[in-house]
C-alpha cells in the first residue's frame, strides 16, 4: 500500500514540474473493498443525465444469471447489505458527485497491468450507479483483448460490441439486460480480437461512444477497457470518454507499472483510483 502510495505521489510531483494537467489523483486508506481518491480537474462539461429529462430505457435482451455464477464470480447483488456493498455503494456515490461537479456522463475504468478486480469494479460500481434511481448505467466491455463481461454474467450473447464497431450489427441488438438488476444494462464482446486497437482508434469507435453517450439523458456509460501497459487498446479509446477510475491491487501492482500508466493516461481527466482487494472482497461474504 505504501508503494503505491508513493508511485502516486512521485506520478503527481513529476506532473507539477513538467506543467502537465490534470494532475494525479492521490491514494486514500481503503476500506474492505475500495476506496475513491481526490479527482482531478477535467475537460469540457457535457449536460449531465441529473438536468435533463429521462427518457425511457433502451430496448435490451432480459436473460436471468445463475446467483451462483454472479457469487462465484464477485458480482454483488444491488439489495446486498454486505460490507463490499456497502463500500462499492461509497465508490458510487463519491463518483457520482465527482462526474456531476463536471458535468461528465463516460467513464473508463483501467489498470496498470492485468488485474482480475478491474472488471468486478466496473461491474459492481455500474450496478451501484443502476440502483440510484436517478440514472440507467451501461457497461460496456471493452477489452477486445480479453473480454469477460459476458463469463462474468454467464452470458453468451449472440451479438457484441465487437460486432457493433466491425459494421455487423446495431447497438440496440447487442443490448443485455441481467433480471434482478434495475437500470443496468450490458453491451459486452462476443470474442477477442488480435487487433482491437485499431478498432477502438476507428471512426466507429468515436460513433459508438457519441451514440452510447448521447441516446438517453440519464444514462451513465461505464467502459472496462484493457490494461493500459499491455496494448495501446485503452490509449485508442480514452479520447472518447470524459474521465478515468484508475484500478490497483496491493502485491499486485508495481510502483513503476502504476507510474508509467499514470504518465500514459496524463491527458485524460482521472476521478481517482480505488484499491481493488478481491480477497477482502470475497471474505466479506463469506
Amino acid at each position: 500500500m505504501e508503494k503505491i502510495r508513493k508511485a502516486l505521489d512521485l506520478a503527481r510531483a513529476e506532473r507539477t514540474r513538467l506543467g502537465v494537467e490534470p494532475p494525479v489523483a492521490t491514494l486514500a486508506e481503503p476500506p474492505a473493498v475500495a476506496t475513491l481518491a481526490e479527482p482531478a480537474d477535467g475537460a469540457e462539461p457535457l449536460p449531465f443525465p441529473g438536468t435533463a429529462k429521462a427518457m425511457p430505457p433502451p430496448r435490451a435482451r432480459v436473460f436471468t444469471p445463475d446467483p451462483g455464477v454472479l457469487e462465484d464470480r464477485r458480482v454483488l447483488q444491488q439489495n446486498s447489505t454486505s460490507p463490499a456493498a456497502e463500500a462499492f455503494r461509497l465508490l458510487r456515490t463519491q463518483v457520482l458527485q465527482r462526474m456531476e461537479e463536471r458535468n461528465w456522463r463516460t467513464l473508463a475504468i483501467v489498470s496498470p497491468g492485468d488485474d482480475e478486480s478491474r472488471l468486478e469494479v466496473a461491474a459492481n460500481l455500474a450496478a451501484g450507479i443502476g440502483a440510484d434511481r436517478r440514472y440507467h448505467a451501461l457497461l460496456v466491455d471493452l477489452d477486445l483483448r480479453a473480454p469477460r463481461l459476458a463469463e462474468l454474467y454467464g452470458l453468451q450473447p449472440e451479438h457484441g460490441v465487437d460486432d457493433v464497431l466491425a459494421g455487423a450489427a446495431a447497438v440496440e441488438d447487442c443490448l443485455y439486460r441481467p433480471d434482478g438488476f434495475e437500470r443496468l444494462v450490458l453491451l459486452p464482446a462476443r470474442r477477442p480480437l488480435a487487433r482491437g486497437s485499431e478498432l477502438l482508434a476507428s471512426p466507429a469507435s468515436r460513433r459508438l461512444a457519441g451514440e452510447l453517450r448521447d441516446r438517453y439523458p440519464d444514462r451513465l456509460v461505464v467502459c472496462n477497457l484493457a490494461p493500459v501497459l499491455a496494448s495501446d487498446e485503452a490509449l485508442a479509446f480514452v479520447p472518447h470518454v470524459d474521465c478515468a477510475l484508475v484500478v490497483v491491487t496491493e502485491s499486485r501492482t508495481r510502483r513503476a507499472e502504476l507510474a508509467r500508466a499514470m504518465d500514459l493516461l496524463r491527458r485524460v481527466p482521472v476521478v481517482g483510483t480505488v484499491l481493488g482487494n478481491a480477497a477482502a472482497l470475497k471474505r466479506s461474504r463469506e
